[in-house]
């Protein structure tokens, strides 16, 4: 109750302060006092496209500026003519606002338009937001216009790597944007430019790297940011050459940042167990606890030739369970058959001992690293009361069927599990049968005589809290019809912006995030994401996250929670507007999950490092000003106490 009492103190304070005289410019604690920003931003939430494109129009500029980036979460193309013509605007920040907008829309109608004006532009903030916007439209043209443009300023070659960045993203890229990025990260290049660079190079699918193995190598080793280190490191997995295991493991056995250790680790994909064995049973035993979970989940991925006896002896020193669970799986699988039965009982046993519902499920995707026990694993999935068990079991169940080795006499069991999951009305086990389904390697479409089943399922669903699945089940639905694209569903709009809330949050609002690891204070974005955040702090004002879990950790990415259900499937009886302001994900901001545009409601997570390739993809609403140490230590099955308003 404290925690109500003191957020309806704060409110009746602000709205106090609100009701002076004439509403003066000292009493207003954010932009939207002003009635046109605020009707601007209502018109955004709603897809409002025809109202819009007025106030593009408009003779103010802030009001023209704040159009813009209403059209960058609309992303209607309707408005990519209006949009271009912003760009020759008298106002700086109209200009900048357009050019994030139009790359926003995504159109490739808008790459020659945006090429025409960067000449003619003389401001490096918007020479760069074109460049980046140039990035997100580019064809071919587009990639040798940023592979080869001289850029004039600093800034303007940040934004010009970002650009680039932002085509690679997109499996855009040349011969010449590959060399541009291998010049931009070295060490005489600005921190952004090098940044972006990196990613590039560390993202950019098929790309390969060896002819720049010694580029790549000083800059992993000593460029003076970790968050470069890192991306560059995670690029050496596209190098081909005889000394790999042997550098890769000196940067993980030496970097003074966790994250790039564990970058390291992740890229040693291909190499032999034997040549990487020193480092990888050092990374098991490294005093961040993210570096150890990521080479456990990386040996999962690579089984081939890790030897058992190995991790059977390392296995008493491992306390986290996600790190056990995984070790196990490979254990299962790699075991002599003769080994088999007495570790399976063993580690039943510990299954069933296990104290929280998170370690036994980590302990039983472990099981399922031996095959024979597909019925016990089912059996679980199907008869445990704890959502987090059932849907790792099912994940589990997924993994079995996909190993290579998977044998023909178990598919029509493993196709009936699949449907079981469709029918049971779980919405993560409906989810995840419907995309096991429809993976094409499974050839699952000839086990079913016929696929009402899946409509069935899809008739059961609340709209929109159960959206994720939906959209999950006509993906495969449209799939078995033979449909080459399938159409997401609309979201309902159900979630109309609390105005009257919003306007009682000032701008720097802080948030105090308490958990059994330690307290994180957050920043909202108010004037940035004004629906995300007035949902996040009516939720806070009912304790709605209290006592809730992590329940997602992805190491050196992300650490999610906000979910009743503890698994990452549940959701609210309502969803809000993606609201995609000019922000980048840095270390430590705070973002909204989601299943797809407008479709977040309540989960939410904190970066650990730079993940540029979420920038105007999901809803930027916060940022950790204190206790970035708390969420590197974070773990799945860490539980959120309490959150309040500072």
């Amino acid at each position: 109750m404290k925690k109500n009492i003191s957020f309806a103190l704060a409110l009746m304070t602000l709205a106090a302060c609100q009701q002076a005289p004439m509403q003066s410019q000292e009493a207003s604690v954010n932009k939207f006092s002003d009635a046109n920003i605020q009707k601007i931003y209502t018109l955004q939430d709603e897809r409002n496209t025809a109202e819009l494109l007025p106030y593009l129009h408009n003779p103010k500029s802030t009001y023209r500026k704040e159009a813009a980036l209403a059209f960058a979460s609309v992303q209607d193309t309707l408005a990519v003519p209006d949009l271009l013509g912003m760009l020759s605007d008298t106002s700086v920040a109209v200009r900048k606002a357009a050019a994030y907008a139009l790359g926003q829309t995504g159109s490739k109608s808008a790459e020659a338009g945006i090429i025409n004006y960067i000449p003619q532009e003389e401001k490096p903030a918007v020479q760069a937001e074109l460049f980046e916007a140039l990035g997100k439209v580019a064809t071919t043209k587009g990639v040798t216009f940023l592979s080869t443009y001289n850029a004039p300023n600093p800034v303007a070659l940040a934004g010009q790597a970002w650009g680039i960045y932002r085509a690679g993203l997109r499996q855009q890229y040349t011969p010449q944007s590959v060399e541009q990025a291998i010049k931009l990260i070295a060490a005489d290049k600005p921190y952004e430019a090098r940044l972006a660079a990196a990613h590039f190079l560390a993202r950019t699918p098929k790309l390969d790297l060896t002819p720049y193995k010694q580029q790549l190598l000083t800059s992993a080793t000593s460029d003076a940011t970790p968050e470069v280190r890192m991306a560059v490191t995670q690029a050496l997995a596209k190098i081909k050459a005889p000394d790999k295991a042997s550098f890769l493991s000196n940067i993980a056995q030496s970097d003074p940042d966790y994250r790039v250790r564990l970058s390291a680790i992740r890229s040693m994909s291909g190499l032999e167990f034997s040549q990487i064995q020193t480092a990888i049973l050092a990374a098991l035993q490294d005093k961040n606890i993210n570096t150890a979970v990521a080479t456990a989940e990386f040996l999962q991925a690579n089984p081939t030739g890790v030897d058992p006896k190995v991790l059977l002896d390392v296995m008493p020193q491992m306390q986290d369970a996600r790190v056990r669970g995984n070790l196990l799986w490979v254990i299962m699988k790699n075991a002599p058959p003769q080994s088999k039965p007495f570790l399976n009982t063993r580690f039943k046993q510990q299954y069933q001992q296990a104290r929280t519902p998170y370690q036994k499920a980590f302990l039983l995707k472990g099981l399922a690293g031996k095959l024979d026990n597909y019925k016990y694993v089912a059996d679980e999935v199907f008869t445990t009361e704890h959502p987090i068990i059932a849907t790792t079991g099912m994940e589990a169940l997924i993994t079995m069927r996909q190993q290579p080795d998977f044998p023909k006499s178990l598919e029509n069991y493993f196709a009936e599990i699949f449907k079981k999951g469709i029918n049971s009305s779980d919405v993560a086990l409906v989810g995840m049968a419907a995309a096991a389904i429809r993976e094409p390697k499974l050839n699952l479409r000839s086990q079913y005589r016929d696929f009402s089943f899946l409509t069935q399922a899809q008739q059961k669903l609340q709209l929109p809290r159960d959206m994720e699945t939906n959209i999950e089940l006509q993906k495969t639905i449209d799939f078995l019809n033979g449909k080459q694209q399938s159409v997401t569903p609309e979201t309902p709009f159900t979630h109309p912006i609390d105005w009257e809330l919003v306007k009682a949050i000032p701008v720097g609002q802080q948030v105090l995030l308490k958990t059994t690891k330690g307290t994180i204070v957050m920043q909202l974005f108010v004037e940035d994401a004004p629906g995300t955040v007035a949902n996040f702090v009516e939720l806070t004002k009912q304790d709605f996250f209290d006592n809730l879990y992590f329940h997602r950790v992805v190491p050196n990415f992300v650490a999610q929670g906000g979910d009743k259900r503890g698994d990452g499937w549940g959701s609210s009886d309502y969803s809000i507007r993606s609201e995609f302001a000019p922000l980048h994900y840095r270390e430590g901001f705070v973002g909204m999950a989601s299943a797809g545009k407008d479709t977040e409601s309540n989960q939410w997570f904190i970066t650990h490092s730079p993940t540029p390739h979420l920038d105007g993809r999901y809803t930027i609403f916060a940022k950790v000003i204190d206790g970035m140490d708390v969420v590197h230590q974070l773990e799945v099955g860490d539980q959120i106490l309490d959150i309040d308003l500072k």
